[in-house]
């Protein structure tokens, strides 16, 4: 996700290279800045371990169980619209601090809970958080990441995410099987599902430790006269050899040219209310990955597979498999997204997620026989949903932050990225607070719905979305 309209956007240096005896040492930094991905990645998703044991330990239905999983998306939206503020006036480390503190209040309080309005409420801290970290991780990175490496370092942020996927989702199959199976079976006095919350504690722990051993931006720095440490960061990075009188003046330069976009330059000419297309455009994108349902891969999918007759060890290893192919498509998408394009790449992601869903579909159709799926029918749901996360990875997921960060012209780029996020985290939203509801009513109905998301995206990337693969950011206006 991104801020509003005061995320810090990177510096403009151009061409410069890190020396490769401080190559490791930008690596290191990059991926400690990237624990925040890591956490955004593993908060988003260990939730799904827990969700059939809340409804039973609470008893709640199907309505009160989405809005306490939807909830931390409230909390996401926030941390968000506020991460750039705060970054630009206490400083990037200290933001990857608060977060780090507030990843590890949100898990014991989530682990421990008096009752289902205080969980929520951790809920809500945890969201908090990844909203915080979904903003300043990626705007570190490309104020510390020495240009000719910025696009790979800037990629470990993704990577981060799609990992902690699947860290969660193998901690929370281990869990289940101490457990003896059993989300709701004791270890240690506390129920399996409390266990899956409070593990997050040590890698936001970790998280909140390296923000420690990481210099501060050398853009902040400068903000606010620390020139002469700037430089020591600037040396750290790039190496000794570059002038670094020169990078600070051109850093101090650039950030007093910038135009601090706001929503009014979004709208267009002689409008009060109706916004440049090229906004909608991006809102479009943002809109359209939620809606084909991925997050309900990462949410729920344990809920599913229980739901048709699944056995609960055997859903989890299932959610563990799905979030390993979440990796392999990133790293597809990673290595191909500048090699043919942002276009190719989406087409070919909605074209696969419109078949994959509509087998999904197809298959949850039949009628349970002694509670689970026909044998066919229960093989093509579970190639599918692998098959739709796949393409989801190697095309939207990826794709879309990319397109975000490239479309729009400089002087609205900020402005015109937080209200696209803004439209994403709402999407996201409607889509995990609908889905428990939405599959009481029909299952294959839910599925066909998001197959018709998948199938409207190919014509509106058709006719709407330019490629900028192999533009610089001043082309785009």
């Amino acid at each position: 996700m991104t801020d509003t309209a005061h995320a810090p956007t990177p510096p403009p240096s151009e061409g410069r290279a890190a020396h490769p005896d401080h190559l490791g040492h930008v690596i290191f930094i990059t991926a400690s800045a990237a624990m925040g991905g890591f956490l955004f990645g593993y908060d988003s998703s260990v939730i799904n371990g827990a969700v059939e044991a809340i409804r039973d330990r609470y008893d709640i239905g199907s309505a009160t169980l989405a809005q306490v999983i939807a909830i931390a998306l409230i909390g996401c939206a926030i941390g968000a619209a506020t991460a750039g503020r705060i970054a630009d006036r206490i400083g990037r480390i200290r933001c990857m601090q608060i977060s780090a503190a507030l990843f590890t209040v949100s898990a014991v309080g989530s682990a421990l809970p008096f009752a289902l309005w205080d969980l929520a409420f951790w809920r809500i801290i945890g969201g908090f958080a990844i909203g915080m970290a979904s903003v300043i991780g990626p705007a570190y990175i490309a104020e510390v990441a020495p240009a000719a490496y910025r696009g790979r370092l800037g990629s470990f942020q993704q990577a981060a995410i799609v990992i902690g996927i699947a860290i969660s989702q193998l901690v929370n199959y281990g869990i289940l099987q101490l457990a003896d199976g059993d989300q709701r079976g004791e270890i240690g006095g506390l129920e399996a599902w409390q266990w899956m919350l409070g593990v997050m504690v040590v890698p936001a722990l970790l998280y909140g430790l390296l923000s420690f051993a990481i210099p501060e931006s050398p853009r902040f720095l400068i903000s606010v006269g620390k020139t002469d440490r700037a430089k020591e960061v600037l040396a750290e990075v790039e190496g000794k050899g570059v002038d670094l009188d020169h990078r600070v003046a051109e850093i101090d330069r650039a950030m007093r040219s910038e135009h601090k976009s706001t929503f009014k330059d979004l709208l267009a000419p002689g409008s009060r209310f109706r916004l440049l297309p090229i906004v909608w455009v991006g809102i479009g994108l943002s809109v359209f990955q939620q809606l084909v349902g991925i997050n309900v891969a990462f949410y729920y999918s344990s809920t599913l597979w229980q739901s048709v007759g699944i056995d609960p060890s055997s859903s989890f290893f299932y959610s563990f498999t799905t979030s390993i192919i979440n990796i392999i498509g990133t790293v597809i998408a990673m290595v191909l997204v500048d090699r043919v394009g942002r276009k190719p790449l989406a087409l070919v992601g909605s074209v696969g997620m419109a078949i994959a869903l509509a087998f999904e579909a197809w298959a949850f159709s039949a009628d349970l026989v002694d509670g689970k799926l026909p044998e066919t029918q229960g093989v093509v749901a579970l190639v599918a949903a692998h098959v739709f996360v796949l393409f989801f990875a190697l095309s939207w997921g990826v794709v879309v932050w990319v397109f975000l960060g490239e479309m729009f012209p400089n002087r609205i780029r900020a402005a015109a990225l937080g209200v696209a996020a803004s439209a994403q985290w709402i999407a996201n939203w409607a889509i995990t607070a609908s889905f428990p509801s939405l599959s009481d009513w029909n299952l294959s109905g839910t599925y066909i719905i998001y197959t018709v998301f998948a199938v409207l995206s190919i014509p509106f990337v058709l006719r709407y979305v330019k490629e900028t693969k192999g533009k610089s950011l001043e082309e785009m206006g």
